[in-house]
């Protein structure tokens, strides 16, 4: 699968990505977030938010892992940075599955309870406060998805 790749000036348009991302996504979707710490993880998160409807103040689960939010399609915060076993059961499988939208800062820490098929962004740091933004979809829904979004939106 092709990845697909979007240059972001600034922590706005970072937001707005996700913002047009969110309104493509559906009940069950999983998105993977990668990025070195301070990379956008949280505000791609926030932006996804709010094109869910969601008006809570979105931030990171650090310490609790998990964070639920009522929107649009309940949006399921998840960062696994802490947990200390892979295997562990956590019953992340129940949120794969839910009704809502996962997102998972870190997913490469749990790989082996990831869906087999799922969304991967990665947040890159650029020269000038520039952010390299790369979605490696995995699946024909996700690789539809990511059509939809950079044709639509024209983001080349």
């Amino acid at each position: 699968m092709a990845a697909y790749e979007f240059i972001s000036e600034g922590p706005k348009q970072t937001h707005d990505f996700a913002k047009r991302l969110a309104i493509l996504l559906k009940e069950g979707d999983v998105i993977g977030l990668e990025g070195d710490l301070g990379a956008g993880k949280t505000t791609f998160t926030k932006g996804l938010a709010e094109g869910l409807g969601i008006s809570r103040t979105v931030n990171s689960p650090t310490f609790t892992i998990i964070k639920e939010y009522k929107g649009k399609l309940p949006l399921y915060h998840m960062d696994v940075y802490r947990v200390e076993d892979s295997f562990e059961d956590l019953g992340f499988e129940e949120y794969f599955e839910g009704n809502g939208v996962t997102v998972v800062e870190w997913a490469h820490l749990i790989d082996t309870q990831l869906p087999e098929f799922l969304l991967t962004i990665h947040l890159f740091h650029g020269d000038n406060g520039l952010r390299r933004i790369v979605l490696e979809p995995k699946g024909s829904r996700y690789e539809q998805l990511c059509k939809e979004l950079f044709n639509e939106n024209s983001i080349n």
